[in-house]
C-alpha cells in the first residue's frame, strides 16, 4: 500500500479512537505529564534547534581547523576524536535506539538538519513537492548512496569524510526545504535517509500519537494542515512520518492526537491495522545488505584476493588509471593518514557493498516470498502480495540489530574500560541477535495469526522467517569475530 496515494471513496464517519484502539485503563500519569511538558514548552522549541544546529555545524567543521590528533590521543584530549565519538560512539546508535523507547523524538525536537530545512522553507518559492521526491523510493536510494560514499571516504576515520557526508546532507536539507512545500518538512517526509531509518523501526516503538476522534479511510497524505510531515492527522495510523514535534497536541482540546503508551513491537505484530508498505519491506532487506557490507570487505580474505585478480587483470589491459587515486570527494586520500584509496578500491569496495546488499535482500525475498506462500496455503488470507509485505516485517528487529552494528559500532567501544578484549566485545554484539531473533521470530508468529493461520500450522510459514533471521546473524559472523 503505498502510504502517498489517495485513500478509495468511501462514506466517511467518525469515530472514536478508544473504540479503535481499546485503552481500558486510561493513560499512565507519567505519559500525561510528558505531555503536557512539551506541549507547555513547544514554543521553546527554536532555541533547542538553534543550539542543535551551533552544536552538530561545531563536530563537522571544528576538527577540519585543528591540528592532527596524536595516535594515543583520547575524546578527553583531542576535540577531533571526542567529535568522532560523539558522531558515532554515541549520537548515531544512541538516536537510533531511542526509537524504541520514544520513537522518531529526535527528528521533531532535536534534529538540526530537518529544522533548518523547515527554516529554509519560510524563505522560498514554496513550489509544489514533484513525484521523484515524493516517490517511496527516494529515501531508500539515499541511505545506500550515502552509507556506501561513507565507506569509500572513510566517514567513520577522518573529519574531512565527516564534513562531507553530513554537510552534504545537511545543505541538501536545506536546498529541499527551501524549494519545495509550503509551510512543510518535504525533507523529514521524502528524502532524508535517517529519518527512513528512524521512521520504519519507531513502528516498534513503545508510544504512539494517536487521533482523540479518529475518522474512517486509513492514513492519508495531505499538504493541508497542521502536520509538517503531511499527515492527515484525524486518520493517523502508522508512526513512521510522525515526528513528535507536539503541533498538533493539545491536552485541553476534543480534537488532534494525544501521546499513548503500547507495548513495544505492537504496531508490526498488527501491522495490517497500520498501513504496511512495500518499499519499507524493501528497505528493511536492502538496509540490512548494506550494513553487512560495508564491514564485510573490511575483513574477508575473499576481499583481498579479488581485488588482486581485479587489479593485475586491469593492469595487463593496459588500464593503468585503475591504480590511481580518484577525487577527495569520492574516495579517501589520506597519504598524511596512511590511507590512500585508488579506482580500484572505490569500484571494488562499492561493488562489494551492493552484491552484499543485493544478495542478502535476495534471501530474505525468498524466504519472505516462501513465507507468504505457505501461509496462503495452510489458510491464509488476502493476497499473496498483501501476506509478504505484512510478513517482510517481522526482521525489523534483526535488521535494527544489523545497523547497529554495521553503522554504531563504536557505542560498543567503552566497555574497554571494563577490561573486555576484541574477542569479548564481539561475543557482545553476536548476543544482541539472540533477543532480536527471537523477537522476529515472535512478530512473524503474530502476523501469521493475524493472517488466519490456526496455531497448529502457524509453525509451517513461520520456519522460514526463522530461517531468514538465521541467515542475517550468520551473515554477520565473519565481520564480528574475523581476526
Amino acid at each position: 500500500m503505498n502510504s502517498t496515494s489517495a485513500p478509495p471513496k468511501i462514506k466517511t464517519s467518525v469515530i472514536n479512537a478508544d473504540k479503535i484502539m481499546p485503552n481500558k485503563g486510561g493513560r499512565p500519569p507519567f505519559i500525561k505529564t510528558i505531555e503536557a511538558f512539551f506541549v507547555r514548552h513547544k514554543s521553546k522549541l527554536l532555541w533547542v534547534h538553534i543550539v542543535m544546529f551551533v552544536v552538530f555545524l561545531a563536530l563537522l567543521f571544528l576538527p577540519l581547523f585543528l591540528s592532527e590528533p596524536a595516535e594515543d590521543a583520547t575524546p578527553l584530549t583531542h576535540f577531533t576524536v571526542l567529535a568522532n565519538y560523539l558522531m558515532w560512539g554515541l549520537w548515531f546508535p544512541l538516536v537510533f535506539i531511542s526509537v524504541i523507547f520514544t520513537g522518531r523524538s529526535w527528528c521533531g525536537i532535536l534534529c538540526p538538519m530537518g529544522a533548518a530545512s523547515e527554516w529554509a522553507n519560510k524563505k522560498g518559492p514554496q513550489w509544489q513537492i514533484p513525484a521523484w521526491i515524493r516517490w517511496e523510493g527516494t529515501p531508500i536510494v539515499s541511505f545506500l548512496v550515502i552509507t556506501i560514499l561513507g565507506q569509500t571516504v572513510g566517514v567513520r576515520d577522518h573529519p574531512e569524510a565527516i564534513a562531507e557526508v553530513f554537510g552534504g546532507i545537511l545543505l541538501l536539507a536545506i536546498l529541499i526545504g527551501f524549494f519545495y512545500g509550503r509551510n512543510k518538512r518535504a525533507w523529514c517526509r521524502h528524502v532524508c535517509p535517517i529519518g527512513l531509518l528512524l521512521g520504519v523501526y519507531s513502528r516498534l516503538g513503545a508510544i504512539q500519537f494517536r487521533p482523540k476522534i479518529k475518522r474512517a479511510g486509513g492514513d492519508k497524505y495531505t499538504e493541508n494542515g497542521i502536520c509538517p510531515t503531511m499527515i492527515d492527522i484525524s486518520k493517523k495510523e502508522e508512526s513512521r512520518h510522525c515526528i513528535e514535534c507536539f503541533r498538533c497536541v493539545n491536552p485541553k482540546a476534543k480534537g488532534g492526537l494525544d501521546l499513548v503508551l503500547r507495548t513495544p513491537g505492537t504496531e508490526i505484530k498488527n501491522i495490517r491495522d497500520y498501513n504496511p508498505n512495500l518499499a519499507e519491506v524493501w528497505f528493511l532487506f536492502l538496509g540490512t545488505g548494506a550494513a553487512l557490507g560495508g564491514f564485510l570487505w573490511l575483513v574477508l580474505p575473499l576481499y583481498g584476493t579479488l581485488r588482486q585478480q581485479v587489479g593485475e587483470w586491469f593492469i595487463n589491459q593496459g588500464w593503468y588509471w585503475i591504480a590511481e587515486s580518484g577525487p577527495w570527494w569520492l574516495m579517501s586520500v589520506h597519504p598524511e593518514r596512511r590511507e590512500v584509496f585508488f579506482w580500484l578500491d572505490f569500484f571494488m569496495i562499492s561493488g562489494t557493498m551492493v552484491a552484499c546488499t543485493v544478495l542478502l535482500a535476495g534471501m530474505l525475498y525468498l524466504t519472505t516470498k516462501l513465507s507468504a506462500w505457505l501461509s496462503g496455503r495452510v489458510g491464509g488470507d488476502q493476497t499473496a502480495k498483501h501476506r509478504f509485505t505484512e510478513l517482510g516485517y517481522q526482521y525489523a528487529p534483526v535488521a535494527m540489530v544489523s545497523l547497529v552494528l554495521g553503522l554504531g559500532s563504536e557505542l560498543f567501544e567503552p566497555l574497554r574500560t571494563f577490561g573486555l578484549d576484541s574477542q569479548q566485545l564481539s561475543f557482545v554484539k553476536a548476543s544482541l541477535f539472540v533477543p532480536a531473533i527471537a523477537w522476529s521470530v515472535y512478530l512473524g508468529d503474530r502476523i501469521l495469526s493475524r493472517q488466519g493461520l490456526k496455531k497448529k500450522v502457524r509453525w509451517i510459514p513461520l520456519v522460514p522467517g526463522v530461517v531468514g533471521s538465521l541467515l542475517v546473524a550468520f551473515a554477520w559472523w565473519p565481520a564480528l569475530f574475523s581476526s
